[in-house]
């Protein structure tokens, strides 16, 4: 039953409207002659809170308040993988070819392509019991993913038909499901509210790292796939092009991209650059397999409360597939000033900083929605949505609420120095601050895939960068010269740590993505350095001989040898340096 209400207030993207008796708390409203989207977020008697997703210039008390009768939701189902989306999943290039370069107020445009046909292939039988998460055809969505045509989560009896290979649209029916309650017909297509997350069977431990070919991230601060981290930094840091690395080059099945907030010249540069990426895995375009979502700063602020809501149900929706799924969401910080927006507008009582009092929990409902997982249906499979998130301090402050309860939730925290990014040093992630909890969950993985001390060279590299961080107050008081030999030895092994290993450009061909394998013998070829350096030192060779020895010239172009080539050559750099340094 449609419910219909008049505004009697606006303030901004909140509306207030009477008479609208029966509807419920989060359903999705159309406001006003335009049709806006709307969402109710208060009730009070026959008296609702709308906030609304587009602009509200112009609107009138009076005006008609529609109710939908459901939540919020998104249409799930083939034509998702390489559409750009705004934060209500509405498709920005199909509004750019009805309206214009801007979307205009009300533009109703269906989410996924309805006239669009799709070749459905059936893999399950009629007559077989089936049950939510179960997968009764493919669909060959782009040359990288193909589409699980699932039997929606909440739905589960007796498979009564299927229909046969051939080409449907998303609203076609493909199958009939007998359920104790009456027939359910599936589609190509499901709708899912947003804020819900979709149902698994259980939660696994997160001990397989998401490796991202980011040598700081993987070696120092690894995420596991299934992991929340977060990417706090100042302005001008390199939030952006480090979320844009690990979106290129994660090792994840799908990424799903939510620009909330963003400067629109940024989410421009994503939006040109992605189509135009070549996807290091296939050799395809990058775009077969990722999902954007786009909400500039200039776009309507509710609606940037929605894209996480909107880009993680997506992201789900394909873990259910058995897909392991990156997501990216820049920035969260624009996210919570969209909430303390909404709540100022609606007088409540501010917390810290004027931020809603709610907003720890509604960090949390979101990051927790990351997770390694078992599917539900019939066959239990594997996958994951693992989160990263951007956080933008204002002034580069951590210590303000949105760092500070984003850390309280997640365990991996890279944090970009501004220091660092002003000397040139990318990714600027300080060693010193930033922290991974999921060391020694992933310590197996490593230790059994790449190398069996790989712990141990971690911690030994990361036990010389704290030492060089004592040394340098020294340094700056009394100059190098006036450090002992052994001393002089650690600067120069932490310097090569930093420049030769740390940092790593993003543009190079070679150097932009780095193999588990790489990582660990470029480590380990630093700290043979400081080792056989140490011992010709104790046998009396001069420190000023040893930092300047021939080979440094080769530790500091490894990073740019091929991988290809880079077993033979990393044998040759080790020996060198036994050779050079025992010889010394």
């Amino acid at each position: 039953m449609i419910t219909e209400g008049k505004i009697i207030k606006i303030a901004g993207p909140v509306i207030t409207a009477d008479g609208m008796k029966g509807t419920q708390m989060y359903e999705m409203v159309r406001v006003g002659a335009d049709k806006l989207i709307g969402e109710i977020i208060e009730l009070e008697g026959d008296t609702a809170t709308i906030q609304v997703y587009e602009e509200t210039a112009g609107m009138k008390p009076g005006e008609v308040v529609e109710s939908t009768g459901g939540p919020l939701s998104v249409e799930l189902g083939p034509g998702i993988i390489g559409s750009i989306f705004d934060g209500i999943q509405r498709p920005l290039e199909n509004i750019k070819l009805l309206t214009g370069d801007y979307i205009e107020r009300g533009v109703a445009v269906p989410a996924l392509p309805k006239d669009k046909k799709w070749k459905f292939k059936p893999t399950a039988k009629a007559g077989a019991e089936v049950q939510g998460g179960d997968v009764l055809g493919e669909v060959q969505e782009t040359s990288a993913v193909v589409q699980k045509i699932m039997v929606p989560p909440n739905v589960s009896g007796t498979l009564k038909s299927i229909a046969s290979e051939g080409e449907y649209v998303v609203e076609d029916d493909i199958a009939e499901v007998e359920t104790p309650k009456g027939t359910e017909k599936v589609q190509l297509m499901q709708k899912w509210p947003v804020r819900v997350g979709r149902p698994y069977k259980n939660k696994l431990d997160p001990d397989i790292p998401l490796v991202t070919g980011q040598r700081a991230q993987d070696t120092f601060f690894p995420v596991a796939k299934g992991g929340t981290a977060a990417i706090p930094g100042p302005f001008g840091s390199g939030k952006t092009v480090t979320q844009q690395q690990l979106a290129k080059w994660a090792d994840a099945d799908i990424i799903v991209y939510v620009g909330c907030g963003e400067r629109g010249n940024e989410m421009t540069e994503v939006l040109k650059e992605f189509p135009e990426l070549e996807d290091p895995k296939t050799g395809k375009p990058l775009m077969d397999r990722t999902v954007l979502i786009a909400n500039t700063s200039n776009m309507p602020v509710a609606a940037r409360e929605a894209c996480v809501y909107t880009g993680i149900t997506i992201a789900e929706y394909f873990r259910d597939q058995g897909y392991d799924v990156a997501l990216m969401a820049d920035s969260t910080s624009r996210w919570a000033e969209a909430m303390r927006e909404i709540s100022g507008r609606l007088e409540e009582m501010p917390g810290e900083e004027g931020y809603p009092a709610y907003l720890a929990s509604r960090l949390a409902q979101f990051y927790e929605r990351a997770g390694r997982v078992t599917t539900v249906g019939t066959e239990d499979k594997i996958s994951s949505v693992s989160v990263v998130g951007a956080v933008s301090p204002p002034g580069g402050d951590l210590s303000e609420p949105v760092t500070q309860n984003t850390l309280r939730i997640c365990k991996v925290f890279w944090a970009l120095d501004a220091s660092l990014a002003d000397k040139r040093h990318f990714p600027s992630i300080d060693w010193l601050q930033s922290y991974s909890l999921y060391v020694d969950s992933v310590q197996d993985w490593w230790d059994q895939t790449v190398g069996g001390d790989w712990r141990k060279a971690r911690d030994d590299a990361m036990i010389l960068l704290q030492k060089e961080a004592e040394l340098q107050e020294i340094v700056q008081l009394v100059g190098p010269d006036a450090l002992p030999d052994r001393e002089r030895i650690t600067l120069e092994s932490t310097r090569m740590i930093r420049e030769d290993f740390l940092q790593q450009n993003a543009y190079h061909e070679v150097d932009t993505y780095c193999s588990s394998t790489k990582q660990y013998q470029m480590l380990k070829t630093i700290l043979l350095y400081q080792e056989k350096a140490t011992e010709a030192l104790e046998r009396g060779t001069a420190s000023d001989t040893l930092t300047n020895l021939p080979v440094k010239e080769e530790i500091g172009r490894m990073k740019f040898i091929p991988e290809s080539e880079f077993e033979a050559q990393i044998k040759e750099i080790q020996d060198k340096i036994v050779e050079q340094a025992g010889g010394a």
